[in-house]
């Protein structure tokens, strides 16, 4: 277990001590498990201002830091309505989600797949079912939105490590917006921590490399991301930003980011034997990362 600084029960840091990640509990293509397991302790603590993750998906990162007060956001109106059911209804998320597993069948899923007018609690655990039965983990949805990944062959959809009381209580002093990144990342002010994992996207190829949503991440929000996360910089913001290891993306970030190429393996492809190893980049700002651990 890493050392770590955590936080004691009066809000304040104790420095080099032990404490438990949270797991993430949500099979998120792109997520940042790996590289929390890999570099434990990346993001340099404590976080004295604001943290703010505006690309959310399965929350890692915000799991491994224990900020004080953190804007956690995503384009995704689903994923954040389930965290913030977690936060406000935890049981009743989690009492539902034992029916599903009771329930689960091939006629329940699709059943549950195309349905509507759900509560926040229904909302959270029907995502919750969805994104643990269906294949690959993989979220995607037609040009209405609709969820239309099919079934896969997961059957544990209530798991014994499941934490949901840890993350309740972890979520009570976060803010949940659902957004675009831009209005999150301009209400940071100096001191405050970005970090930003956004769908990778290049150059002379304006389909994002995962599709979240209705829209894709294109190679205008490359642009326009990399501005407003320059900006927030200059303001004296610490920045972290993973993202696709191309020439085109590192060149919108100008010196003041540094930046390094990472490897890792791939567990997109439905076939393990398509799943190879790529590179990603890491860029941040001076003061923002342990660099010591990245060599």
């Amino acid at each position: 277990m890493p050392m770590l600084n955590a936080i004691d029960d009066k809000g304040k840091y104790i420095k080099n001590s032990i404490k438990k990640s949270l797991k993430p509990f949500i099979r998120w293509p792109g997520g940042k498990r790996w590289l929390i397991n890999r570099y434990p302790g990346l993001i340099l603590p404590p976080v004295d201002g604001t943290y703010f993750e505006p690309f959310l998906g399965s929350a890692a990162m915000f799991a491994s830091v224990y900020p004080r007060h953190s804007i956690l956001s995503d384009l995704n109106k689903e994923l954040i309505s389930t965290f913030i059911a977690l936060r406000d209804h935890q049981k009743a998320v989690e009492d539902l989600l034992k029916i599903h597993q009771r329930h689960h069948c091939e006629a329940y899923y699709y059943t549950m797949r195309s349905a509507t007018h759900l509560s926040g609690p229904e909302v959270a655990a029907r995502f919750l079912y969805l994104n643990r039965t269906c294949f690959n983990g993989i979220y995607r949805v037609n040009r209405k939105g609709q969820f239309n990944v099919p079934m896969g062959s997961r059957q544990n959809i209530h798991r014994s490590d499941d934490d949901f009381t840890a993350w309740s209580s972890a979520l009570k002093t976060c803010e949940l917006l659902t957004g675009d990144f831009e209005a999150s990342i301009k209400m940071a002010s100096t001191g405050d921590v970005i970090y930003a994992d956004p769908p990778y996207s290049v150059r002379h190829n304006l389909n994002a490399f995962r599709k979240y949503n209705e829209s894709l991440f294109s190679w205008e929000d490359q642009e326009r991301l990399a501005h407003v996360l320059t900006e927030a910089a200059v303001k004296g913001v610490q920045v972290v930003i993973s993202n696709a290891n191309h020439p085109t993306v590192s060149e919108l970030y100008p010196e003041l980011f540094s930046r390094c190429e990472i490897t890792r393996n791939s567990s997109i492809a439905a076939s393990s034997a398509k799943r190879g190893a790529y590179d990603e980049l890491l860029l941040w700002t001076r003061g923002a990362i342990n660099e010591r651990i990245l060599s």
